[in-house]
C-alpha cells in the first residue's frame, strides 16, 4: 500500500491529506482544509501552508505532492506571483525549501503540479476521464483552468493544444477568453445587460443561476453567451487534440442544469457532429489530492508534449 501526503493550495483555502494510491482516494478522517490569505506577508503564507499539514499521519522521509495555481515555475519550486492578485509575497521565494523546513516529518523531497494539471491526472486516475486517451479538463471557478491529458499525462505544447496547453491563453470575439468567461466577466455581462434592473452589487455567479432558472431573460442569455463561447473556443482544440471526452469541474459547476448545456451548444455549434461528450467530474473535491499524489514519485522536470502528426 503506497500512502502519499499532498497539500492543495488555493487562492482562499489550503488543503492537506494523505492519499492511498492502490484504492485511488483519500485515507479516512486524513483531509484537513485550512483558510489561507492570499495577500499574507511570505512567512505567514508559509507557516498556513505547513499549519494544515500538522495533522497528517506522514511517515520520516515521505516524499509530498503539492498542486499550486500559476505562474509557478514548478521544476525549481520558485513563485512567480507578480500582478495577478494573490501570492504576491512567494514571487521569487524558493517555496519548496521553505516548505521542505515546515512540513512534517521531515520529507525527502516536494513535486510540484499545476492545480488544474493536478485535477485533470485524479479525474484520469480515479474519475470521469479514467479509461480516456485523450481528454480536456476544465476548471470553472475564479477563471478557467485547463489541461489536454494524453495517456493521464499533461500536455504542455505542440500544434495539438492552445499555447502552453492552457485554455485561458484562447481568444474568442477578439477577446482573451477570461474576459468573456470568468467569475467577473459573467458578473459584468449580466450586469451591463440587466442595467438598473437590479441595483447595488452585482450579483454572484451562482445567483445569477438561480434568476436564470426562474425565467430572468438576462439571467438565460448571459448563461448561454458566456458559456456557450467556452464551448466555442474549446472546440477546434478538442478536435485537434482527438479528445474522446471533456470533464468539467470547478464551483459554477454547481449550476450545471445551466451550465452544461450551454458549454454543450458552444462544442456543437463550433464542430457539428464531431464534438466530444461533456461529463463533470466525479471527484470534484478529491481530484487535485489525487492528482498530486500520483504526480510526486513520478514528477517531470517538464510536461510533455505531443505530436498527433508523429505518432
Amino acid at each position: 500500500m503506497s500512502h502519499i501526503p499532498v497539500l492543495e493550495i488555493g487562492g482562499t483555502h489550503v488543503t492537506a491529506a494523505v492519499i492511498d494510491t492502490d484504492a485511488g482516494l483519500p485515507v479516512p478522517r486524513s483531509v484537513v482544509r485550512h483558510p489561507v490569505a492570499a495577500d499574507a506577508a511570505a512567512g505567514e503564507l508559509l507557516d498556513a501552508i505547513a499549519g494544515a499539514a500538522d495533522r497528517a499521519d506522514v511517515c520520516e522521509g515521505a516524499h509530498w505532492g503539492v498542486a499550486i495555481p500559476g505562474p509557478f515555475d514548478y521544476a525549481a519550486g520558485v513563485g512567480r506571483f507578480r500582478g495577478i492578485g494573490k501570492f504576491e509575497s512567494l514571487h521569487g521565494v524558493d517555496v519548496r525549501a521553505e516548505l521542505l523546513r515546515r512540513l512534517p516529518g521531515r520529507p525527502r523531497g516536494i513535486s510540484f503540479i499545476n492545480d488544474a494539471d493536478a485535477f485533470a491526472v485524479g479525474e484520469y486516475r480515479a474519475g470521469a476521464a479514467a479509461g480516456h486517451e485523450r481528454a480536456v479538463c476544465i476548471t470553472l471557478g475564479t477563471g478557467v483552468g485547463s489541461s489536454f491529458l494524453e495517456g493521464g499525462q499533461p500536455v504542455g505544447g505542440g500544434p495539438d493544444v492552445p499555447p502552453e496547453g492552457r485554455a485561458h491563453r484562447l481568444t474568442v470575439g477578439g477577446l482573451p477568453l477570461e474576459e468573456v468567461v470568468s467569475r467577473r466577466a459573467i458578473r459584468r455581462y449580466y450586469t451591463d445587460l440587466a442595467g438598473g434592473a437590479h441595483e447595488g452589487r452585482a450579483p454572484d455567479v451562482h445567483d445569477i443561476a438561480a434568476l436564470a432558472r426562474d425565467s430572468d431573460p438576462y439571467a438565460q442569455r448571459t448563461i448561454r453567451h458566456c458559456f456557450g463561447a467556452l464551448g466555442r473556443a474549446l472546440a477546434p482544440w478538442c478536435e485537434r487534440f482527438g479528445a474522446s471526452l471533456v470533464v468539467v469541474g470547478g464551483s459554477m459547476t454547481g449550476s450545471w442544469d445551466l451550465v452544461g448545456p450551454a458549454i454543450r451548444a458552444g462544442l456543437q455549434a463550433a464542430t457539428p457532429g464531431t464534438a466530444p461528450p461533456l461529463a463533470t467530474a466525479l471527484r470534484p473535491a478529491d481530484a487535485p489530492l489525487i492528482g498530486a499524489a500520483h504526480w510526486a514519485p513520478h514528477a517531470r522536470v517538464k510536461r510533455c508534449h505531443v505530436r498527433r502528426d508523429l505518432e
